[in-house]
């Protein structure tokens, strides 16, 4: 970055636009600016082939069919059109549907949850985690083989990185014939997701979490499956979800895809080389240093550390000019409550009180990574002087 800009290693609340992205949505936003649903002439069809296009290449980037792509406004929608959508769906013989949830899925997930059941339309079953964020599968299966209409996963923990067993649950739910909703947002383009072969029922995508736009994204909802839509007003992509088209933004997301399924394998292996020096360099730097998540199984950009006896809004307040980092999910930020993840991890309040997020990317270089070990280690010890003294 240049002089007037922090560092940024916050890849996990956005990524930057890839250059090459944004050169494709400009030409969709000045010249092939046609609304995709105007068939009458020559830019709409323009503009819907390449709608057409765009679901092909996210298609492919998953292992998915284009017909099985449902654009959107980004996750949070998905996440709320494939839940509410499920539960409005559902005509259960007795009771009320019963949707089985992780406790340290996203908030969009959580909050879509409780708003239902406290509406008295659904049950919520949370499954059990360990100290490292991983499923209890034992637990996952008993509960599946009780009979849920919903089971809720996560591909990626989006504060702790972890990476849950997507393949295993997708089978597990296919063999109980229960509906599995994987938000991906924090996985896609960073790991392999293969959304037919593993049983994935609907799959959310976020085009700005993987070096495309904002505002844009999909869901992916595995055919023979019924979700009652959520918003109404034109009947548009088969009536599941109405609105006109962002072609631009689905242009981008498409081209984030196919640059993504190029890229990954490369882009991740040194991303996660940068990530092992900067925790070797923060270990040193820095006494007492927690690493939180699942050291072995865990997104290849992602560092989440704790530095107890520290509040992290301190750190924060000292390197904010120098370093971009955060608390936690950005979308909580602001909001002065604890990680609901780290509280389900079940950590000691000195360690959720001194948690860091630190999400490395693409763009990310060496000498960032340097100057933020640097960074990082001279204010803590700064900190810690000021404490003593």
């Amino acid at each position: 970055m240049t002089d007037s800009y922090p560092i940024y290693l916050d890849y996990h609340a956005t990524t930057p636009v890839d250059p090459r992205v944004a050169e494709k949505m400009l030409h969709y936003m000045t010249t092939e600016f046609g609304n995709a649903s105007s068939i009458d002439h020559c830019y709409g069809d323009r503009a819907q082939k390449a709608v057409s296009q765009a679901a092909t290449q996210v298609a492919e980037l998953i292992g998915a069919s284009r017909k099985e792509i449902v654009f959107t406004s980004g996750a949070t929608e998905s996440i709320n059109l494939a839940i509410q959508g499920t539960i409005f769906a559902h005509t259960p013989a007795t009771g009320k549907p019963r949707i089985a949830v992780s406790p340290v899925e996203h908030k969009a997930v959580l909050d879509t949850c409780n708003a239902l059941a406290k509406k008295g339309l659904a049950e919520l079953v949370y499954l059990r985690i360990d100290s490292q964020g991983r499923l209890d599968l034992d637990e996952l299966q008993q509960v599946c083989a009780t009979g849920v209409a919903l089971l809720c996963v996560m591909a990626a923990n989006n504060e702790i990185g972890t990476i849950y067993p997507v393949e295993t649950i997708g089978n597990l739910t296919k063999t109980y014939n229960i509906p599995f909703l994987c938000d991906a947002s924090q996985a896609i383009g960073k790991i392999p997701i293969k959304f037919q072969e593993w049983g994935i029922t609907y799959l959310t995508i976020s085009a700005h979490k993987l070096y495309g736009p904002k505002g844009v994204g999909a869901l992916v909802m595995r055919q023979g499956y019924r979700l009652e839509p959520i918003l109404f007003g034109g009947g548009h992509q088969q009536g599941i979800r109405s609105g006109t088209l962002n072609v631009p933004g689905i242009v981008g997301l498409g081209e984030a895809c196919r640059l993504r399924q190029l890229e990954m394998a490369e882009d991740e292996r040194k991303i996660a080389a940068l990530r092992d020096k900067l925790q070797g360099l923060l270990l040193k730097e820095i006494p007492g240093l927690v690493i939180n998540g699942d050291m072995s199984d865990r997104l290849s950009g992602n560092l989440h550390i704790s530095v107890p006896d520290i509040p992290n809004s301190a750190v924060i307040s000292r390197v904010r000019d120098r370093l971009a980092i955060s608390t936690g999910a950005a979308c909580s930020s602001g909001v002065e409550t604890p990680s609901h993840v780290l509280q389900g991890l079940g950590l000691s309040s000195q360690v959720i009180d001194g948690a860091l997020r630190i999400g490395i990317g693409k763009f990310t270089t060496e000498s960032d990574i340097d100057r933020a070990a640097e960074i990082l280690g001279s204010e803590v010890r700064a900190i810690r002087a000021l404490m003593e003294a």
